[in-house]
C-alpha cells in the first residue's frame, strides 16, 4: 500500500476542486482538476478542460499513484464548472425566478390541455395534477410522483413532449 492509499477520506477531500499533477508508476504524469477521490480504491477522478473543447474525465488508479502535487486552488467559477460535469441537465441549478417561470409555464400548458392542476405545499412550489400526481421543481418527468403507475407514465410522457417542444 502506497502513501496515497494510506490517506484518510478527509485528507483526500483537501484535493477536491484543485488543479493537481499526479505522478504515477512508470513516471506517467497526469494533470487535471480533482472531481473526487474514491474512498475504497483511492482512485483519483480528474477533469481536464482542453482549450475550445468539451471537458473530459480521466481516472488514475489509487495503487498507481506515487505523488500528488497541488498546482492551483479552484475559484468559485471552477467549482461550479466541476459540479456541473456530472450533474444531469435537469438537476442543474435554477434560480428561484427560473423555477417560478418553469412552474407557471407548465401549469398554464396543463390547464390549456384541460388537465386539472393546482399548487400545493407551503410555498406552492409543488404542482398537483388531478390530486393524484405531484411534480416537484425543476418540473421535469423525473420529478413526477404518483402511486398510480398508469397516470404517472402518461403524465411523464406528456411532460417529456412538452419539454421537447420548448427547446
Amino acid at each position: 500500500m502506497n502513501d496515497w492509499q494510506r490517506k484518510s477520506p478527509l485528507e483526500w477531500e483537501t484535493y477536491v476542486n484543485k488543479l493537481v499533477k499526479v505522478v504515477a508508476v512508470e513516471k506517467h504524469e497526469y494533470e487535471g482538476w480533482v472531481l473526487t477521490v474514491d474512498p475504497v480504491s483511492a482512485t483519483i477522478v480528474l477533469a481536464i478542460f482542453p482549450e475550445n473543447e468539451k471537458g473530459s474525465i480521466s481516472f488514475v488508479m489509487g495503487h498507481a499513484v506515487q505523488e500528488v502535487e497541488i498546482l492551483q486552488e479552484g475559484d468559485s467559477d471552477m467549482k461550479q464548472r466541476l459540479a456541473r460535469i456530472l450533474a444531469p441537465e435537469e438537476s442543474q441549478a435554477y434560480s428561484p425566478e427560473e423555477l417560478e417561470k418553469r412552474k407557471n409555464a407548465l401549469k398554464t400548458w396543463l390547464e390549456t390541455n384541460h388537465i386539472p392542476v393546482g399548487e400545493q405545499g407551503e410555498q406552492g412550489r409543488t404542482l398537483s395534477v388531478a390530486g393524484v400526481l405531484s411534480i416537484e421543481p425543476p418540473y421535469g418527468p423525473e420529478q413526477c410522483s404518483s402511486t398510480n403507475e398508469i397516470i404517472l407514465s402518461r403524465v411523464q410522457g406528456l411532460l417529456q413532449r412538452y419539454l421537447e417542444q420548448q427547446r
